[in-house]
C-alpha cells in the first residue's frame, strides 16, 4: 500500500474565454494525495478541440 500517490482526475466545467465567450471543456486535474486525500495540485489543463493541450491559466472561470 503507497501513502503518497499521484492521480489523474477529469471532470466537465464551464470556462470563459474572451474570444469564445463560454466554452464547456474537460479539465484533467493532476493532484497528489497521501491514503487517498487530495493534498496539493500539481498541474491542471484543457484539451482543446482539435486535440491539442492548453494549460487552465488562459481560461476564466468568471466574466
Amino acid at each position: 500500500m503507497k501513502l503518497i500517490t499521484v492521480e489523474r482526475k477529469t471532470k466537465k466545467e464551464k470556462r470563459y474565454a474572451k474570444k469564445m465567450g463560454i466554452l464547456y471543456t474537460n479539465v484533467t486535474y493532476i493532484r497528489k494525495t497521501v491514503l487517498g486525500l487530495p493534498i496539493k495540485t500539481l498541474h491542471k489543463y484543457r484539451e482543446t478541440y482539435y486535440g491539442k493541450t492548453k494549460d487552465c491559466h488562459k481560461c476564466i472561470l468568471t466574466r
